[in-house]
């Protein structure tokens, strides 16, 4: 009976008593406030009004060469063709070669920092940039539209993060949130304007934290579903208290429009950013001085690690930092500066958003043994060839040895630009279907240690692989620095 009873609609009064309440022994037992599920709001119109007025157009322009069309050589000569067509010459324009400049123009967004007229948006959308123009649709005062023409304050390809500064100071700036802390599923409105119909509201939730993608060298992207397409990069990420937590920058999909995976950089990352080019007119990052890689389910196990968190350093720069403080290739960091380190990624950006100068503790654990020491960071600017941090390395596949390994010669020496200390087997031919191919080593690298201890040519390595586990951690080295993997060899 009091199954069919609840079964029944509820009257309009009693549903917020019946939806804070549990059915126990057959009696209806209320909960305390505190453990109510909460009511979502009927209308998101307050958080509009709040952060709308922040959110601006960012128009560009630039000039580019157009590119004529080609004719086929048999036609190149024949002179009625080229008029007909519009083309010079043999030779000129119709050859394939520039014709006319023409200007072309862009359309994303931006958001309102200060009331003196700093705003945030994406490198990508003013980029190149000749003339960059903000308007405003809600600007707060009658009379519609306003427009400013933005001056480029600096631009960081490497967050795609860029700030803009118009002549201005009744401006309304943006309340800004703290984007540490927000969660997967917490509700966040997008606001910019996409393909260029106005300005547009869409609502979603944080689908998830902490994405790398690719698209950007220093990547923490928060992942939503609110609706992202062409012309809202750069606007604004809010929360449900009208709280820039992101800044809009990229989408995943195939055709360009929305499938319900877009990508903003954090806020914190990206006022972070913002600081160093107001202040500076370049961004400052630290240097630890490491090639790093991820910790694979193979390399944990193969480096009796309890999980794959952490930062593997396949590599150590010579005279950095972390070699200077103590740091070796094989050591994996877990710690920085008593925050957990959840993979190589992470690492890269706690050190890169640390300032130079400053000495920090790292966590590491080597040969399953914890350790701590104390590094120094330098200026990235000042790292070896000035070429940035290294790269991550690339994370090895799972597989299961198949090498043909050679001598480094010195003709193999000159054609891989291998330093003269480097000692090894060289990778001639990784066999296909083998488990070297699976475990992602590649033809040109060069075989350094066979599980962790150096070998210095090519018996040497053979020996050692044959002597070694069924689960083989090789680490190579190649041009874009060294990195581990682990082999899982065939049985027999």
């Amino acid at each position: 009976m009091s199954s069919l009873a609840l079964a029944r609609p509820a009257p309009r009064s009693l549903v917020p008593a019946l939806a804070a309440a549990l059915l126990l022994g057959g009696a209806l037992v209320l909960l305390p406030p505190s453990l109510r599920a909460a009511e979502p709001p009927a209308s998101y119109a307050t958080v509009v009004k709040k952060a709308a007025p922040s959110v601006v157009t960012v128009s560009t322009s630039k000039e580019v060469a157009r590119r004529q069309p080609m004719l086929p050589p048999q036609f190149r000569d024949d002179p009625q063709l080229r008029r007909f067509f519009g083309f010079g010459g043999p030779g000129g324009p119709g050859d394939g070669d520039e014709g006319p400049r023409q200007r072309q123009g862009g359309l994303g967004s931006g958001v309102v920092l200060t009331a003196d007229g700093y705003i945030l948006t994406n490198h990508h959308v003013v980029e190149g940039a000749s003339e960059i123009k903000v308007s405003f649709d809600r600007a707060g005062k009658p009379g519609g539209p306003r427009e400013w023409v933005a001056k480029l304050v600096g631009s960081d390809p490497k967050t795609d993060i860029a700030v803009l500064k118009v002549e201005a100071t009744d401006l309304v700036p943006i309340a800004i949130g703290d984007s540490d802390r927000v969660e997967v599923g917490d509700v966040v409105l997008a606001i910019g304007n996409p393909f260029g119909v106005g300005q547009t509201v869409t609502m979603g939730i944080i689908s998830a934290r902490g994405r790398g993608m690719g698209i950007t060298d220093y990547e923490d992207f928060l992942q939503t579903d609110a609706s992202i397409n062409p012309g809202n990069s750069g606007g604004a990420l809010v929360d449900a208290q009208g709280r820039l937590v992101g800044i809009n920058t990229a989408i995943f999909s195939p055709n360009g429009g929305n499938l319900g995976i877009g990508f903003a950089v954090p806020v914190n990352l990206a006022t972070q950013i913002k600081d160093g080019l107001v202040a500076h007119g370049k961004v400052v990052r630290g240097f630890l001085g490491l090639m790093i890689q991820p910790v694979s389910p193979e390399i944990a196990k193969a480096f009796q690690l309890p999980d794959t968190a952490g930062a593997l350093v396949g590599d150590v720069v010579e005279d950095g930092p972390a070699g200077k403080a103590g740091i070796k290739a094989g050591d994996v960091v877990v710690e920085f500066d008593g925050k957990k380190v959840e993979d190589a990624r992470a690492l890269r950006l706690k050190a890169a958003a640390t300032a130079p100068g400053t000495t920090v503790t790292l966590a590491l654990v080597r040969d399953g043994k914890r350790e701590q020491v104390q590094v120094t960071l330098k200026d990235l600017a000042e790292a070896p060839g000035a070429a940035g941090e290294p790269a991550e390395a690339a994370a090895p596949a799972k597989g299961k040895v198949g090498l043909a390994l050679g001598a480094l010669d010195r003709e193999a020496r000159r054609r891989l630009g291998a330093p003269d200390s480097l000692e090894g087997a060289l990778v001639n031919e990784v066999v296909p279907g083998s488990p070297a191919e699976a475990a992602g080593v590649r033809p040109g690298e060069v075989v350094v240690e066979v599980q962790r201890k150096p070998v210095k040519n090519p018996a040497e390595a053979r020996a050692a692989i044959a002597e070694a586990p069924k689960e083989t951690v090789l680490r190579l080295w190649s041009r874009g620095g060294m990195r581990y993997v682990v082999v899982e060899k065939k049985d027999g």
